[in-house]
């Protein structure tokens, strides 16, 4: 897998059970709040800030989610997928991406027709049996407490970027001298 983790340029993420514990709470008001880990998000920022692209491809359909992924800087950012393979697709078609350079992060049965056609398939500790079965990488981060962390230190690591100078924490960018 090393190999492989050398090839990575892209990180393609579901986002419940991935970048969230799973859980929703539902507001009186029909609101549906969910929790992120601050650190995936920080290894998000810094990917991208190191020229990594992201995507997310979820089935939420919420605001929240969104917003939250615009926050961190995601440019591409599928929202509502019942199937996920068209929305993939058009990434694909969309960055000129090749497959060799994807690692994928997922969880569910509607990751698994994805997972079966990226470089690296990857899901967390508490993902469901049919997608540890299929995945090159079980990560021992269940889903919201560090598994996007996991995959995007080992790829940057491997392939040198994962040290900064000089961290901003204001908007996790780069800063040099």
């Amino acid at each position: 897998m090393l190999d492989k983790l050398k090839q990575i340029t892209t990180f393609v993420f579901d986002v419940d059970g991935v970048l969230t514990n799973g859980k929703i709470l539902i507001t009186e008001n029909g609101d549906q709040l969910r929790q992120y880990n601050i650190k995936d998000g920080y290894a998000i920022q810094l990917a991208m800030n190191k020229g990594y692209e992201v995507c997310i491809i979820t089935g939420a359909k919420s605001n929240s989610v969104e917003l939250r992924m615009q926050g961190l800087g995601i440019k591409h950012i599928y929202l509502g997928a019942s199937y996920k393979l068209p929305l993939f697709e058009d990434f694909l078609n969309k960055t000129s991406l090749k497959r060799e350079e994807i690692v994928y992060v997922g969880d569910d049965l509607p990751d698994k027709e994805i997972m079966e056609q990226v470089a690296i398939s990857v899901c967390p500790a508490d993902g469901v049996e049919e997608i540890k079965s299929c995945c090159n990488y079980i990560s021992p981060f269940s889903g919201g407490e560090g598994v996007v962390r996991d995959i995007i230190e080992k790829v940057l690591k491997v392939k040198g970027d994962w040290f900064i100078e000089k961290p901003n924490a204001d908007d996790g960018s780069v800063t040099k001298n």
